[in-house]
């Protein structure tokens, strides 16, 4: 059984990564239908960073201190259900901050079990395919044969979407920095091309953004029939991007959609097949302690992953 207290990651001001520090807390005691986990990886997001810093006020609140990470990979230590057993490797997340710690309790439906053939590292790395799936085949219904643009293609979410997109038929142009235009086809991409000086990029069919702005430019990509899915957002005029998403939403053609992650079991366990399949591998930029995790936070803002930036623990 675990101590009563653990080392945790909060923070109790907005700010820049500097502002996060370790602590000690209360182990967390696992509720009905929870699964007690001691985590060993989780990965860093954009979304986590705005939050730190402040930029999404709106939906983060003034209440401190606050937590940090959102998605894990560790041992059950209390099951709480027959699916899983103590020890077992598990990944998953959910929408409750606070993973940037030595154990966290997560409903036992936001979890399921590691692929064998991955590492706690990797497996943190891929987790992001949990959104990459949600937003090509179940919001943009990609199809074999559809012409499909990735911005940022060798990033966190768009290393699995290049390699998901690939693996599902589509005729893959992926974006992304000079230096990483050889990565992204290494991807899958079948044309790789440098954002900053694309040339003229043609009609898609399906276009997924992870970048947030110039969301009207790219739509204008669309074929008639064509599909973008926002992933990301423009933090210098947050409302602004939103405001432009739920104006293009209900387009009957052309059009614009975004969604909040949502990691359920199915959902896991549909990635783990891509995995065991060999059409979806990991992608670790750089691996961090948890008492370095200031620095990982530091370096997904200084731009240029290539894959995913991972803190163990």
């Amino acid at each position: 059984m675990p101590s009563t207290s653990m080392r945790a990651i909060t923070y109790d001001r907005y700010g820049p990564p500097d502002v996060l520090r370790g602590t000690t807390v209360p182990t967390p005691v696992p509720g009905p239908g929870e699964v007690l986990v001691r985590v060993r990886a989780l990965s860093v997001n954009g979304g986590e960073l705005a939050m730190r810093s402040g930029k999404l006020l709106p939906f983060s609140g003034k209440r401190f201190p606050k937590r940090i990470g959102v998605d894990l990979v560790g041992e059950v230590v209390e099951p709480g259900t027959s699916r899983f057993a103590v020890g077992d490797l598990v990944w998953g997340g959910g929408r409750r901050m606070g993973t940037a710690a030595e154990y966290h309790a997560m409903a036992a439906d936001r979890l399921d079990h590691v692929p064998a053939e991955l590492d706690p590292a990797q497996a943190a790395s891929l987790l992001a395919g949990i959104t990459a799936i949600t937003a090509l085949r179940d919001k943009a219904h990609l199809m074999p044969g559809e012409r499909l643009l990735i911005r940022g293609a060798t990033g966190g979410v768009g290393f699995v979407a290049t390699q998901l997109g690939k693996a599902m038929g589509a005729h893959v142009t992926g974006l992304a920095s000079a230096k990483n235009l050889g990565l992204a086809r290494e991807l899958g991409a079948d044309v790789a091309l440098d954002y900053r000086d694309p040339g003229v990029l043609g009609k898609f069919d399906v276009i997924l953004d992870t970048v947030g702005r110039d969301l009207d430019t790219f739509r204008r990509l669309l074929t008639a029939r064509g599909r973008m899915v926002a992933i990301a957002f423009d933090l210098a005029h947050p409302a602004r991007t939103l405001g432009y998403v739920a104006a293009n939403s209900l387009r009957p053609t052309r059009w614009v959609r975004a969604f909040s992650g949502n990691p359920k079991a199915d959902l896991l366990a549909d990635l783990s097949r891509w995995v065991t399949a060999g059409l979806v591998r990991p992608l670790v930029d750089q691996a961090f302690p948890l008492a370095d995790i200031a620095d990982a936070h530091r370096a997904l803002e200084n731009g240029g992953v290539r894959g995913k930036i991972v803190v163990e623990v």
